[in-house]
């Protein structure tokens, strides 16, 4: 019987060891960091599209989670019906055709448009407007920032953005970038578990002044959002002048513009995509180099190549992509990829909390 109970007690005290190490093991990761540090700030996070499934599902995890306060927008009894299984008892819920804060946004609208010709009817209509109305209460300062996209084109969630909430000033342009999570397994090129992967939402052909622009952000957002040490690659088919294309002109002089605007930052160019994250690849196409074969931030000449870039690593490397998180407005305003997960929202809850400190 005593060797009975001592193999119960072994066999427990297997268990609880390994359940520490599973624990552990999760709070290294980088989910379980954002996520506990977006907890810290207790911001108000809007959530646009309450007719999602996966919208209130998120909802629901990061409330539970206090990952931060959430309002999350539509019909509460639609919403409820809809999604029967789904706890929304920490979740606010508001309605802009009931709110009677929707008059008062309105004529905010109203005000900051009618410059460029809006009137007090067009401010009216668009005020019942979920991703409208979800960014007037950031701009009213009753949020603190906005995610949307999840079942809406971009445009539907940047152009109130840009028109509302606008560039942070001193930012030339708005541009966006995908946090790509490295899977449970790791990757052998992802020395950090995350790459920053910009843009590959937003600007379609950035000239050389742009993308050096996005360089710089791309690499506060990796220091200031993902916690890393940013090593900036900008990519083209080209390493270090082994073709000659006008392309890849671009990417040097964007390269040169970066450095001169921020010559501290760890950053080269132009390599490809081998040479900057594989180190064998990289001692012998860019010798010396301190980022070839080290990058966290990979930065993509154009929008083809940044979108597929990062829809492959995603589906075909088994990342998860979280954004296109959106870089440069007053305000965090964020969008969905329309072929994202409720666990992609969440994590985009967390950036956006996390944004407000940027």
């Amino acid at each position: 019987m005593a060797d009975f109970f001592n193999k119960v007690k072994d066999k427990m005290s297997a268990v609880k060891d390994k359940l520490g190490e599973m624990i552990e093991k999760e709070e290294d990761t980088f989910l379980y960091r954002i996520k506990k540090r977006a907890s810290e700030l207790n911001k108000r996070i809007v959530l646009c599209e309450g007719e999602d499934s996966r919208v209130v599902k998120a909802a629901s995890v990061a409330a539970k989670q206090g990952v931060a306060k959430i309002v999350l927008l539509g019909n509460a009894e639609q919403i409820a019906k809809d999604n029967p299984d789904i706890d929304l008892s920490a979740v606010e819920i508001v309605d802009p055709a009931a709110s009677e804060k929707r008059a008062e946004y309105a004529a905010l609208l109203y005000q900051l448009r009618q410059a460029k010709g809006m009137t007090q009817e067009e401010a009216e209509k668009l005020s019942y407007d979920n991703t409208y109305f979800g960014v007037l209460m950031v701009k009213a300062g009753d949020a603190d920032g906005l995610v949307s996209g999840a079942c809406h084109s971009t445009a539907n969630t940047l152009r109130p953005g840009l028109q509302i909430v606008k560039a942070a000033p001193g930012v030339p342009l708005v541009s966006s970038c995908f946090f790509m999570v490295a899977p449970p397994a790791g990757n052998q090129y992802c020395e950090d578990g995350v790459f920053i992967y910009s843009d590959c939402g937003l600007n379609e052909n950035p000239n050389s002044e742009q993308l050096a622009e996005i360089a710089i952000i791309s690499a506060k957002t990796a220091e200031k959002i993902a916690g890393l040490e940013p090593r900036v690659a900008m990519l083209s088919f080209s390493t270090k002048g082994s073709a000659k294309h006008a392309d890849i002109d671009k990417v040097t002089a964007a390269y040169r513009i970066a450095k001169e605007k921020a010559p501290d930052l760890a950053l080269d160019g132009e390599l490809q995509l081998d040479s900057a994250i594989v180190p064998a690849v990289a001692k012998s196409k860019a010798p010396g180099s301190k980022v070839a074969g080290h990058a966290n931030v990979l930065i993509f000449p154009d929008l083809d190549a940044g979108n597929i870039g990062y829809k492959l690593t995603e589906r075909l490397g088994g990342f998860m992509a979280v954004g296109p998180v959106c870089q440069g407005f007053a305000k965090p305003i964020n969008d969905l990829s329309r072929g994202c997960k409720w666990e992609d929202i969440v994590a985009t809850i967390a950036i956006t909390a996390l944004q407000t400190q940027m």
